[in-house]
């Protein structure tokens, strides 16, 4: 921990901000996000253009977002790992160098191994440091009590920059190729992304001699201290000082692993296909762009309006009401093969970003309210690699089922039983089990003070 005296240069300037500069931190995230996240996201519209331009099959093709998830899952351990020991501003800047790199090398591409390389391994894979899984490595030390809330505001920034990225991007790539809108990725990443996190991100409330949420540990109020009290359900649990041996012997930590991966399953499987399927039936490449856009500025409301009730009613409860908004999308989009209506359309936009994306806010919280301490980045890092297995798997699964069946029938009915597992792996898990969400621990609070004044 930080001491107050030997805060110098640039952080003691930080530190009187009148704002808790928690809060800066998830501005900074949020910006970060919103370009970052999308730039990932837009292998979706990059894909039409380099199956028209290739001939490659869809499964060969959608192979390239496997591999960079497979190789983001592989890079996610070690990440963590040095997450623990390292400032995550020098992380941040190398992805999104790599990144930039990556994006700028593809447009030389002729092979499928090329793109597996640049858009996979580099932009893919390196680049999962600026997403859901490198924030959640740091952003959840700088709040306990409004975790939720504020994991659910700084990721909201994926749906901010949707909306006005993805119209950009198809345009570029509609009218000079999407080779042109690579290098417009890569230069937002340098000229944005790098110098904002390279000066001002941190990785916690101690470099700058603060506490979480803001509070002073010296003024806390009883009520304060008694809702920390009662938010511990599982004393041995809580005290426990998690390492990624101790946690891997656990039945939480693999439940959790099985809900994340089945959860981000769901989650790419329909992003990165999502695109060529409206266009398939009979959608404009335009409208389809905007309606990738749209679902993540549904997500937006979405994840800072779930992040905040995942804080009063538990991760478990929002995690149910986003997978199930997944399992809408995949029965919309059933429907909609028959039927392009615009209201299909935007109701599956409105059940996918405004309730599926609620995953992201739980994906960041749930693990910490598990197994915080020290060693999490490891612990987090192992959890990504699991999770971003299944979300790699997913999108060739299901460019292999279209490959095989002629059209995405059984994709979709796959995606939506794998919703299902995720919801069950969820309560299985049982964070409230061990540490209560804020509003948990108020009520508990309240109920043992009724009891005891007999009211």
């Amino acid at each position: 921990m930080s001491n107050n005296n030997n805060i110098t240069g640039l952080d003691a300037h930080l530190k009187k901000i009148p704002i808790f500069y928690g809060w800066i931190v998830v501005a900074i995230v949020f910006i970060t996000m919103g370009i970052g996240v999308n730039v990932r996201t837009s292998f979706s519209l990059l894909y039409p253009s380099i199956l028209q331009e290739f001939g490659w099959d869809r499964a060969t093709t959608a192979a390239a977002f496997t591999v960079g998830f497979i190789s983001a899952g592989a890079f996610s351990p070690i990440i963590g790992r040095i997450m623990d020991f390292s400032a995550p501003r020098y992380l941040l800047s190398a992805s999104a160098l790599m990144v930039s790199a990556g994006l700028v090398l593809s447009i030389y591409a002729t092979e499928p191994w090329h793109i597996y390389l640049t858009l996979g391994v580099m932009m893919i894979g390196t680049g999962v440091v600026m997403t859901y899984v490198g924030h959640s490595m740091f952003l959840p030390n700088w709040f306990e009590q409004k975790r939720g809330l504020a994991i659910g505001l700084a990721f909201s920034g994926v749906g901010i920059g949707s909306v006005f990225l993805m119209p950009i991007l198809q345009s570029t790539i509609s009218e000079s190729g999407w080779r042109s809108a690579c290098l417009l990725m890569a230069v937002l990443l340098v000229v944005v992304v790098v110098p904002l996190n390279l000066i001002l991100q941190r990785k916690s409330p101690d470099e700058l001699g603060l506490k979480p949420d803001g509070e002073e540990q010296d003024v806390l109020t009883g009520q304060t201290v008694r809702v920390i009290a009662d938010a511990i359900v599982d004393l041995e649990w809580t005290q426990t000082d998690w390492t990624l041996k101790k946690a891997m012997k656990t039945g939480s930590f693999w439940w959790l692993c099985l809900t994340c991966s089945s959860g981000l399953y769901a989650w790419y499987a329909v992003q990165i296909h999502q695109t060529k399927y409206l266009i398939e039936t009979g959608i404009s490449p335009l409208e389809a762009s905007f309606a990738l856009g749209f679902v993540g500025f549904a997500g937006i409301l979405g994840q800072i309006y779930f992040g905040h009730l995942s804080d009063r009613i538990g991760r478990e409860w929002v995690w149910t009401l986003a997978s199930s908004g997944f399992a809408l999308c995949y029965l919309l989009l059933l429907v909609m093969e028959d039927n392009s209506h615009s209201a299909l359309l935007y109701a599956m936009v409105i059940v996918q970003g405004g309730l599926g994306y609620a995953l992201a806010a739980i994906f960041g919280s749930m693990p910490a309210d598990l197994f915080q301490g020290r060693r999490y980045g490891e612990i987090l890092g192992v959890v990504s690699l699991i999770a971003l297995m299944g979300g790699g798997i997913g999108p060739y699964v299901t460019g292999y089922l279209y490959d095989l069946n002629g059209n995405y029938r059984a994709a979709f009915w796959l995606a939506f039983a794998i919703c299902l597992v995720s919801i069950f792996s969820v309560w299985m898990t049982a964070p409230r089990k061990r540490r209560l969400v804020a509003g948990q621990a108020e009520k508990r609070a309240a109920s043992i003070v009724t009891d005891r004044d007999g009211v």
